[in-house]
């Protein structure tokens, strides 16, 4: 193959991988706000909207920023690289912003960062951000089972419901939601067969993979296994404030409670494994439809997915900014 061509093949790969989730998650919102009167966002966004409480929900999620970046150096350190913690925040910074270009780029440029900066071994500290996606799968994981356990009467009451509709699985086959949900399990199939090929790729480098797997295993030799732990734990519990915090900055949400928060954050956040930026559209969609589980109106629960995640979303790109700038500036000498 010639050289041009394989500049134009690479230069199409990363195009699609720009384009795709833009059109998948753009397809979603379409679908999900099809009809739906914006001038009531405008209403809301101007008069209607709690300000204060949603500063306050971006406090923690900074502070869930700055929690993954102290426990990104103390999974680092019995590898025996010690980067700057203001450069792993920093990188912390960046790669969530990074993701919002190109789904799951963010774990990758962030060990890019600390090795450009720092002289941290890419490998080595790739392993430890595949360590750190176990643990949040398993947290996420819990916290799931437990949302299920204390919830288990409504989902009880549910099934009853369906069951014993004998024309339940004709509407769900005949229903667009069914497909959607399809399609966003799809997504994240070709997503995984996507990172595999890719990880395939890098391991054929000798000796890549065995730093990788050094880099896995640094967890288990953690100093401070208990402040690991505590960080873990203020990981998810910022995450769940910066969430369920945004419930107040509204009239119709700001009495559903923390149990359906719990539950929103939990459906929130399965349906940001979709490869799109920052699980748009797959995100609102599972929001939206879970609200109105709790008796918001649809009209009132698109409002709130669409603010929460936009303004949301915008913190992630000011951080990312903000790390890039301060970057270079704090590496000077």
């Amino acid at each position: 193959m010639k050289r041009t061509d394989i500049k134009i093949t690479k230069l199409l790969n990363k195009s699609f991988q720009i384009i795709l989730p833009l059109l998948f998650g753009a397809a979603i919102l379409i679908w999900t706000y099809y009809d739906f009167d914006f001038s009531r966002v405008h209403d809301v966004l101007f008069g209607g909207m709690r300000y204060d409480w949603m500063l306050f929900s971006l406090v923690f999620g900074v502070l869930a920023h700055l929690l993954r970046g102290w426990r990104w150096n103390l999974a680092l350190a019995p590898l025996g690289e010690y980067p700057r913690l203001s450069n792993s925040v920093y990188a912390i910074f960046v790669s969530y912003a990074a993701n919002l270009v190109i789904p799951r780029i963010g774990e990758v440029s962030r060990c890019g960062i600390l090795a450009k900066y720092d002289g941290v071994s890419f490998p080595k500290s790739l392993g430890t951000v595949v360590t750190e996606r176990i643990i949040d799968t398993v947290c996420i994981g819990l916290i799931t089972l437990v949302t299920l356990l204390l919830q288990s009467g409504i989902f009880a009451a549910f099934f009853r419901q369906t069951g014993t509709d004998p024309t339940f699985f004709l509407r769900l086959f005949s229903s667009t939601n069914f497909y959607i949900t399809l399609l966003c399990i799809g997504a994240v199939l070709v997503g995984l067969v996507w990172m595999i090929r890719n990880l395939s790729l890098f391991v054929r480098i000798r000796g890549l993979f065995r730093n990788i797997w050094e880099g896995c295993l640094s967890v288990r030799h953690v100093q401070h296994p208990l402040l690991f732990i505590l960080y873990t734990i203020g990981i998810w519990i910022c995450y769940f404030l910066h969430f369920y915090i945004t419930f107040y900055c509204f009239s119709f949400s700001a009495g559903l409670g923390w149990m359906a928060g719990l539950v929103l954050f939990v459906v929130g956040s399965i349906a940001v494994i979709v490869p799109t930026p920052n699980g748009a559209g797959a995100w609102h969609f599972a929001v939206i439809t879970m609200m109105m589980m709790y008796g918001v109106s649809k009209e009132d629960a698109g409002i709130f997915a669409l603010l929460v995640h936009g303004v949301q979303t915008f913190l992630l790109i000011l951080l990312g900014i903000y790390g890039l700038v301060a970057l270079p500036l704090a590496n000077k000498k």
